[in-house]
C-alpha cells in the first residue's frame, strides 16, 4: 500500500480517484501475483473499486500489446471483472 500511495501522490491522486484497477495474474512468481491480488481485493472491499484480473493469454490474437491498452482490450476480449470470490467462513 505504500508503494501505491507513493505513485499516487507523485501523480497528485488520491485512492478515490482510481475507478478501476486492471491486475495481471500470470505468468509469473506465486507469491508475488498471490500478494497483489491480495492488495487489490483490500482496495475493493474497502473502496468498492472495480477490478479486472487479466492474464496476456486473454489477448494472445493481439499482436503488440500495450499497457495502455489494457482497459480497452478487457472490454475487447470480455475479460470478467473481479475474477477472484472468496468464500469467507465465520
Amino acid at each position: 500500500m505504500l508503494l501505491i500511495e507513493d505513485l499516487l501522490g507523485s501523480k497528485n491522486l488520491k485512492i478515490n480517484d482510481i475507478s478501476a484497477i486492471y491486475v495481471n495474474r500470470g505468468p509469473g512468481s506465486f507469491a508475488g501475483i498471490r500478494n497483489s491480488l491480495s492488495t487489490i481485493k483490500a482496495i475493493h472491499l474497502a473502496m468498492k473499486t472495480d477490478y479486472y484480473c487479466y492474464s496476456f493469454e486473454d489477448f494472445k490474437e493481439v499482436d503488440k500489446i500495450k499497457y495502455e491498452n489494457i482497459p480497452t482490450l478487457c472490454g475487447k476480449f470480455k475479460v470478467k471483472k473481479n475474477l477472484i470470490n472468496p468464500i469467507y467462513i465465520s
